[in-house]
Protein backbone atom coordinates (compact mmCIF):
# COMPACT_ATOMS: atom_id res chain seq x y z
CA UNK A 1 0.00 0.00 0.00
CA UNK A 2 1.37 3.39 -0.99
CA UNK A 3 -0.04 6.49 0.67
CA UNK A 4 -0.10 10.13 -0.37
CA UNK A 5 -1.32 12.74 2.10
CA UNK A 6 -2.48 16.21 1.12
CA UNK A 7 -4.56 19.13 2.29
CA UNK A 8 -2.30 20.78 4.82
CA UNK A 9 -1.86 24.52 5.01
CA UNK A 10 -1.74 27.64 7.13
CA UNK A 11 -4.94 28.60 8.92
CA UNK A 12 -6.00 30.72 11.85
CA UNK A 13 -7.15 29.31 15.14
CA UNK A 14 -10.77 28.23 14.97
CA UNK A 15 -10.65 27.39 11.29
CA UNK A 16 -11.16 24.03 9.62
CA UNK A 17 -9.10 21.89 7.27
CA UNK A 18 -9.67 18.56 5.64
CA UNK A 19 -6.73 16.28 5.02
CA UNK A 20 -6.87 13.53 2.44
CA UNK A 21 -4.80 10.42 2.05
CA UNK A 22 -4.96 8.63 -1.28
CA UNK A 23 -3.89 5.01 -1.28
CA UNK A 24 -2.79 2.76 -4.08
CA UNK A 25 -3.18 -0.98 -3.97
CA UNK A 26 -6.10 -3.35 -4.23
CA UNK A 27 -6.07 -4.18 -0.53
CA UNK A 28 -6.82 -0.68 0.73
CA UNK A 29 -10.34 -1.62 1.75
CA UNK A 30 -8.97 -4.32 4.06
CA UNK A 31 -6.70 -1.98 5.99
CA UNK A 32 -7.27 0.04 9.10
CA UNK A 33 -6.22 3.59 8.32
CA UNK A 34 -4.74 6.02 10.79
CA UNK A 35 -3.57 9.59 11.12
CA UNK A 36 -0.59 10.60 13.22
CA UNK A 37 1.12 13.91 13.75
CA UNK A 38 4.51 15.18 14.80
CA UNK A 39 4.98 18.67 16.16
CA UNK A 40 8.39 20.36 16.10
CA UNK A 41 10.60 18.94 18.82
CA UNK A 42 8.05 16.33 19.83
CA UNK A 43 7.51 12.66 19.20
CA UNK A 44 4.99 11.44 16.69
CA UNK A 45 1.58 10.87 18.25
CA UNK A 46 -1.59 9.04 17.31
CA UNK A 47 -4.50 11.20 16.17
CA UNK A 48 -7.27 8.97 14.79
CA UNK A 49 -7.95 5.61 13.16
CA UNK A 50 -10.78 3.98 11.24
CA UNK A 51 -11.30 0.31 10.58
CA UNK A 52 -11.67 -1.16 7.10
CA UNK A 53 -15.48 -0.90 7.04
CA UNK A 54 -15.60 2.55 8.58
CA UNK A 55 -17.74 1.17 11.36
CA UNK A 56 -15.26 1.68 14.17
CA UNK A 57 -13.09 4.67 14.91
CA UNK A 58 -10.67 5.71 17.60
CA UNK A 59 -9.44 9.19 18.52
CA UNK A 60 -6.81 10.72 20.70
CA UNK A 61 -8.37 12.60 23.61
CA UNK A 62 -6.83 15.84 22.39
CA UNK A 63 -8.89 15.80 19.18
CA UNK A 64 -12.14 14.14 20.24
CA UNK A 65 -15.13 16.25 19.28
CA UNK A 66 -13.08 18.37 16.87
CA UNK A 67 -11.63 15.91 14.35
CA UNK A 68 -13.49 13.30 12.31
CA UNK A 69 -11.88 10.49 10.38
CA UNK A 70 -13.72 8.91 7.46
CA UNK A 71 -12.95 6.82 4.42
CA UNK A 72 -14.24 6.14 0.94
CA UNK A 73 -13.12 2.69 -0.12
CA UNK A 74 -14.40 3.24 -3.64
CA UNK A 75 -11.92 6.12 -3.95
CA UNK A 76 -9.16 4.49 -1.90
CA UNK A 77 -9.08 7.61 0.23
CA UNK A 78 -9.19 8.39 3.93
CA UNK A 79 -10.00 11.83 5.26
CA UNK A 80 -9.38 13.78 8.42
CA UNK A 81 -11.80 16.65 8.94
CA UNK A 82 -10.29 19.05 11.45
CA UNK A 83 -12.52 21.69 13.01
CA UNK A 84 -11.90 24.29 15.69
CA UNK A 85 -8.19 24.11 15.06
CA UNK A 86 -5.84 25.26 17.79
CA UNK A 87 -2.22 26.40 17.61
CA UNK A 88 -1.25 23.19 19.41
CA UNK A 89 -2.57 21.22 16.42
CA UNK A 90 0.36 22.54 14.40
CA UNK A 91 2.31 19.54 13.16
CA UNK A 92 3.20 17.42 10.20
CA UNK A 93 0.33 14.98 9.71
CA UNK A 94 0.95 11.48 8.41
CA UNK A 95 -1.44 8.81 7.23
CA UNK A 96 -0.70 5.17 7.78
CA UNK A 97 -2.18 1.73 7.19
CA UNK A 98 -2.22 -1.59 8.98
CA UNK A 99 -4.23 -4.79 9.09
CA UNK A 100 -4.90 -4.55 12.82
CA UNK A 101 -7.57 -2.90 14.90
CA UNK A 102 -8.15 0.82 15.41
CA UNK A 103 -6.54 0.40 18.85
CA UNK A 104 -3.28 -0.93 17.40
CA UNK A 105 -0.80 1.90 16.87
CA UNK A 106 1.77 -0.28 15.12
CA UNK A 107 1.43 0.59 11.44
CA UNK A 108 3.02 -1.10 8.45
CA UNK A 109 2.72 1.56 5.75
CA UNK A 110 3.30 5.29 5.98
CA UNK A 111 2.75 8.20 3.67
CA UNK A 112 4.75 11.36 3.48
CA UNK A 113 3.53 14.11 5.75
CA UNK A 114 1.48 17.19 5.10
CA UNK A 115 2.13 20.29 7.20
CA UNK A 116 -0.64 21.94 9.15
CA UNK A 117 0.13 25.28 10.74
CA UNK A 118 -2.40 26.99 12.97
CA UNK A 119 -1.74 30.59 13.87
CA UNK A 120 -3.12 32.24 16.99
Amino acid sequence: VQLQASGGGLVQAGASLRLSCAASGRTFSRHTMGWFRQAPGKEREFVAAIEWSGGRTNYADSVKGRFTISRDNAKNTVYLQMNSLKPEDTAVYYCAANLGSVYNHDYDYWGQGTLVTVSS
